[in-house]
């Protein structure tokens, strides 16, 4: 049986833009109930206010789900996905969908290249670890000797990978860009094994 939260997300849903009314009728419980809720699902990040003008008179607030929201949801997005990069491969030449896919990680990386300015190597590992969770990637760093290893403990690209591994691009390049260091795989999860491995080897500052 759905909860009451799960049933607010179901109706946002279907019907985006819903005032607290809207909600309160479609799920059954009263206007306070489903204020208490929203305030808990926008602290989760799973939905967002916002103002619209209806008439005369002050904006009301309307819901919607945010993007991590719509994820909560079952997709077509994976089939879409590979449907669209079957056809990319197809009609372009292989070095430049590689190329396309770097760019997109080059992009991602330009976007915080202020905040890597002047930090030391663990505090970028730790930041790269950040950066690549918000796409969808579990991540641990270790040191080893003079070398960091980057586990990705899960990968969203997995399914994609199976079929396109040209995606593993993206988080590699990413994280070389980051860490301003080439980032090698030394174990992939599509080759069997237990996750993906890069290592980073920073140059030894001689005196």
């Amino acid at each position: 049986m759905k909860s009451t939260r799960d049933k607010i997300l179901q109706t946002l849903l279907k019907k985006p833009r819903s005032t607290i009314n809207d909600l309160a009728e479609a799920v059954g419980i009263n206007p306070i109930s489903v204020r208490h809720h929203l305030t808990n699902l926008q602290m989760e990040g799973l939905v967002e206010a916002m103002e619209e003008r209806h008439g005369v008179g002050r904006p009301r607030l309307v819901y919607a789900l945010t993007n991590e929201g719509m994820e909560r949801f079952p997709t077509r997005y994976l089939r879409l996905t590979t449907r669209l990069l079957s056809q990319l491969k197809e009609t372009m030449p292989e070095p430049m969908v590689s190329k396309l896919f770097g760019q997109i990680a080059e992009d991602l990386a330009s976007e915080y290249a202020n905040d890597i300015k002047g930090l030391s190597m663990e505090e970028r590992l730790d930041l790269v670890k950040d950066l690549l969770a918000q796409e969808g990637f579990t991540v641990e760093w270790e040191k080893k000797g003079s070398q960091y290893q980057i586990h990705e403990i899960s990968c969203p690209y997995y399914q994609i990978g199976m079929t396109h591994p040209e995606v593993c691009t993206v988080d590699q390049t990413l994280i070389s860009k980051m860490l301003a260091l080439p980032a090698n795989k030394v174990q992939c999860i599509l080759d069997g094994g237990a996750h993906c491995t890069y290592v980073v080897q920073p140059a030894v500052k001689t005196k």
